[in-house]
């Protein structure tokens, strides 16, 4: 198991606020509870963007297509384009479930070439929903996001009724993208011990909305230390 601080476990979060009733005043308080915590990224909805609150060194994501994956390309490559208009640098899009598991690999991949070709300056996130794919589904999955262009595979929006992040979905997913993508775990991660499994399974960034919660082992121990 990986020995990691606080500090370091913090920068492969992104930290995310993606409740269907969260107000502005929730974002400008994530940011802050995100900057204080040291996280890499804020995660947010993109009718939310821009944000009021200063950022200071976090990264900005928007989610697209987002929680089903069922809207049309183009609508997602306007969401992407205009979320990053707003500011975000980092886009997390859903993709049609449906089709790759009716075997539609192509539509899948041109969904997502259809974001990228959007937002050619930012990182781009393919949330998959591993957790509703078989094995071999998910390898299509991981395999459509590298021919077009992606940066990162995901696991889990956090909505689908099928669960979310498991620690063998993100070692697939690695096995198949090799060190060409990023892997962020994302869904059901709620204690220390399930965010370090999806690190030594291969995870280079976690979506977690708890991250106090998450983090608070180490927090306490550090605050306790520095009396």
């Amino acid at each position: 198991m990986s020995e990691l601080s606080a500090a370091q476990l913090a920068q492969y979060i992104d930290h995310t606020v993606l409740k269907t009733d969260a107000s502005p005043a929730d974002i400008t308080a994530a940011i802050a509870e995100a900057r204080e915590l040291g996280t890499y990224a804020v995660c947010f909805s993109p009718n939310m963007l821009p944000v009021d609150a200063q950022l200071g060194d976090l990264n900005l994501a928007a989610v697209v297509g987002f929680p089903s994956g069922k809207h049309l390309s183009s609508i997602k490559a306007s969401e992407a384009a205009a979320a990053v208009a707003a500011g975000a640098n980092e886009i997390d899009m859903v993709i049609d479930i449906g089709a790759l598991i009716a075997g539609d690999v192509e539509s899948v991949e041109n969904d997502i070439r259809a974001v990228r070709d959007a937002i050619p300056g930012a990182l781009l996130k393919v949330i998959i929903e591993s957790a509703a794919l078989n094995d071999e589904q998910i390898e299509q999955a991981c395999r459509a996001s590298m021919a077009a262009d992606a940066d990162y595979v995901k696991t889990s929006t956090g909505f689908h009724p099928a669960g979310g992040a498991s620690a063998h979905a993100v070692r697939l997913m690695r096995s198949v993208v090799g060190d060409a993508l990023g892997v962020k775990a994302s869904g059901g991660i709620r204690t220390w011990d399930q965010a370090i499994e999806m690190i030594d399974a291969g995870a280079s960034r976690l979506g977690v909305s708890g991250t106090r919660s998450v983090l608070g082992r180490e927090l306490v121990g550090a605050q306790s230390s520095s009396y």
